[in-house]
This record gives structure tokens, C-alpha cells and sequence, in this order.
């Protein structure tokens, strides 16, 4: 039994929380919230672009998602504030955003058909996991 009145039960009501890494604006409260979070709509307007670009031209779409993915890696980066861009630590935010971003502007570079990125690697696990044997 602790003196003092301390317990190490944590509290039935919390007072107070610590503020989410991404809780800071990427800009003053003087201005409009759009522009406090410029650097997700940044992000987000790219892949909207790409979902709209899609619809007529597969691949130039899904480069566009995967190029703003990457932006928004680069931001996550370099920008000491990003607003709610952040949502766990620099490290994973980079490495989230960046492999995600990588990933799909590889794939589209590889997509059928005059695929303009051949991996041969890729294709014998293709081959591999299908079961062809070539015959």
C-alpha cells in the first residue's frame, strides 16, 4: 500500500491527453483549415486525380497514385510539420507512405499489356505458383 494517494490504477476519468503527432497544423490558426492541412490534401488530390485518370488511361492513373504516395513520403520527410500527414512516427510514416508508393508505380510500370518495366524474376514465381511447366 503507497502513501501519498498515489495509485498505479490508471485514472476512471483522464483529464488530459497527449496531443496526436499529427494534431499540429502545417501552418497558423489564422488560417482556414484547408490550408493548416495543405500537405494531406496534397496528397489526397493527387489520388484523386489518379482514381479520375484511371477510368479512361489504367496506367497514367496509377502512376499518378503512386507518384503522390511517394510525394507524400517526401513531405513526411522534409517538412517539420505536416498536419494530419503524420499519424504514427517519421519512420514508419516514410516507410509506409514510400513502399505503398513504390509498389503501385512498379506495378503499373509492369502492367499488360507493353508492360515498360520487365522483371523476369517476377514472372518465374508467376509461372511457379500457377503450376505451368511450359509445355
Amino acid at each position: 500500500m503507497k502513501v501519498g494517494g498515489s495509485s498505479r490504477r490508471f485514472p476512471a476519468v483522464t483529464r488530459d491527453t497527449a496531443r496526436p503527432e499529427g494534431g499540429q497544423r502545417a501552418m497558423g490558426a489564422g488560417h482556414a483549415a484547408p490550408y493548416r492541412q495543405w500537405p494531406l490534401l496534397a496528397v489526397c488530390c493527387g489520388v484523386l486525380t489518379g482514381l479520375l485518370v484511371t477510368v479512361g488511361e489504367f496506367r497514367a492513373g496509377t502512376l499518378i497514385i503512386g507518384l503522390s504516395l511517394i510525394a507524400g513520403a517526401v513531405m513526411r520527410w522534409l517538412l517539420p510539420s505536416v498536419g494530419m500527414l503524420a499519424v504514427r512516427s517519421p519512420y514508419t510514416d516514410v516507410v509506409t507512405y514510400g513502399v505503398l508508393g513504390l509498389s503501385i508505380t512498379l506495378l503499373a510500370m509492369m502492367a499488360q499489356p507493353k508492360p515498360w518495366l520487365d522483371v523476369p524474376v517476377l514472372e518465374e514465381i508467376l509461372h511457379f505458383l500457377v503450376g505451368r511447366d511450359g509445355g
